[in-house]
């Protein structure tokens, strides 16, 4: 993996840990006033797959 791929899979990381932090587990995670946390955790989740399907594409690419 790329140092700029491994930037951003560190960023990542971060803020899901961070929106898990924020979370209010009292009143439930599907409640609106956490609607903010899960969506972001989601987008994070998806930068993330994101970033090993763009690093799995370089490395097939090199091969060739």
């Amino acid at each position: 993996m790329q140092l700029f791929y491994k930037i951003f899979l560190a960023l990542f990381v971060i803020f899901i840990g961070i929106n898990i932090y924020g979370i209010n587990w009292s009143v439930g995670v599907l409640d609106e006033e956490n609607s903010k946390f899960i969506f972001s955790i989601a987008a994070s989740l998806i930068g993330i797959i994101v970033i090993y399907i763009m690093s799995t594409w370089q490395k097939v690419g090199v091969k060739k």
